[in-house]
């Protein structure tokens, strides 16, 4: 898994470089961006998470749809993804409807739980208290897998 959190990864600026040249490269140099995407055109499932800032995605999390999005026209079609949330309070729909708005345009198979996926939680690993976050992230862990296994067997 990749965790860019810490990452500083600049956002989409529209140059159209990446669709003129076709090779499924961000032209925007600097950063690991180009690193996970090609990561993400091997995988065969792809889950996205982000903390919830200001009832919105991370600026990383942002900046990974974005660019992502451009450079891989047509090519995440058909992989599996799934997105997870932690929130403190408010914010957390948003956060997931954007992540799974990414999967939707890019074609990809979005795989749901028993609840939105999300986690409550202010602190790191505090989200791990929330009891029905947790069991909501174990179902989607065993529906992820069986999409996975159904769309590869």
């Amino acid at each position: 898994y990749n965790w860019i959190g810490r990452e500083k990864l600049q956002g989409c600026i529209a140059c159209n470089e990446c669709i003129v040249n076709n090779d499924q490269k961000c032209t925007i140099e600097g950063d690991k961006m180009n690193e996970y995407i090609e990561k993400m055109l091997v995988a065969d499932g792809i889950i996205i998470g982000s903390p919830t800032y200001f009832s919105d995605l991370t600026a990383a999390t942002k900046a990974l749809i974005e660019r992502t999005g451009y450079a891989t026209r047509g090519l995440l079609k058909n992989k599996v993804g799934a997105a997870v949330v932690a929130v403190r309070r408010a914010g957390a729909n948003h956060v997931f409807s954007s992540i799974n708005y990414f999967f939707l345009i890019k074609e990809m198979v979005v795989v749901g739980s028993t609840y939105w996926n999300l986690g409550i939680g202010r602190k790191p690993g505090e989200v791990l208290d929330d009891e029905e976050g947790v069991r909501t992230f174990k179902n989607l862990g065993k529906n992820f897998s069986y999409v996975l296994n159904k769309l590869n067997s």
